[in-house]
């Protein structure tokens, strides 16, 4: 409701959020979460005639999700024509397995564990080298500027956080395949910190800072009239 809310006050009439309550490991493994990611898109485009109105948004493992949607859809024939306008993306999980997911003294996040919960997540061995399951194993340049969306990328995550080494690598490699990559990397803080900061705050302007900022960012890509926000 917040974001909502930040979205009418920057100017969106009518902004709508779809948020997939997609299913968590050990229940399901991939590929289910990416057909469910999928569908969800799908969804959202029959609802959205334009899809460059579209804003893709998640955090932590949805954020994974999200790029693998896009990597997902620019193989696809027919999803591939129905590219989003944007995407913003918090604390990305970029590669599920990595000696670069180091534990810091400030994240809470913990790299072992994370590494347990993304083999599950994978199933076999040999899905930890699958883009589609992995995105950050991806170094197609090629694959990344067709997966774009058609405003680019915004990222935003904590200097402090387990993810951010990955993080940074995958951004590097987005601009050196022509990708639009927008970047918030906040000085101190931990993994997904404007999703912690409406939970741990102190005061309300702190609690929805990260939020301000990402609503700021896609007011800058996509005019204020209508839009659509498919979050995870």
């Amino acid at each position: 409701m917040a974001w909502l809310t930040l979205l009418r006050d920057a100017g969106y009439r009518n902004p709508a959020i779809f948020a997939l309550d997609y299913t968590l490991v050990p229940d399901e493994r991939y590929p289910v979460q990416l057909e469910q990611t999928v569908a969800s898109y799908d969804h959202v485009c029959s609802i959205v005639k334009d899809p460059s109105r579209i804003c893709l948004a998640g955090d932590s493992a949805g954020a994974t999700l999200q790029l693998s949607l896009l990597l997902h859809m620019s193989k696809s024939s027919d999803l591939g024509k129905r590219r989003p306008g944007f995407a913003t993306l918090i604390s990305p999980w970029a590669t599920l397995v990595t000696p670069k997911n180091r534990d810091t003294p400030s994240d809470y996040l913990n790299a072992d564990s994370l590494h347990l919960y993304g083999r599950q997540f994978a199933g076999t061995q040999s899905n930890l080298k699958d883009p589609l399951v992995s995105p950050g194993v991806c170094k197609d340049r090629d694959w990344w500027m067709r997966a774009s969306p058609s405003g680019g990328y915004c990222f935003m995550y904590g200097s402090e956080e387990v993810f951010g080494p990955e993080v940074r690598d995958l951004i590097a490699l987005l601009r050196r395949s022509g990708c639009a990559v927008r970047v918030r990397e906040e000085p101190g803080q931990v993994h997904a910190w404007p999703v912690v900061s409406l939970f741990l705050a102190d005061t309300q302007g702190e609690r929805t800072k990260g939020l301000r900022d990402l609503t700021k960012v896609i007011t800058q890509v996509i005019e204020p009239r209508v839009l659509q926000v498919d979050g995870l």
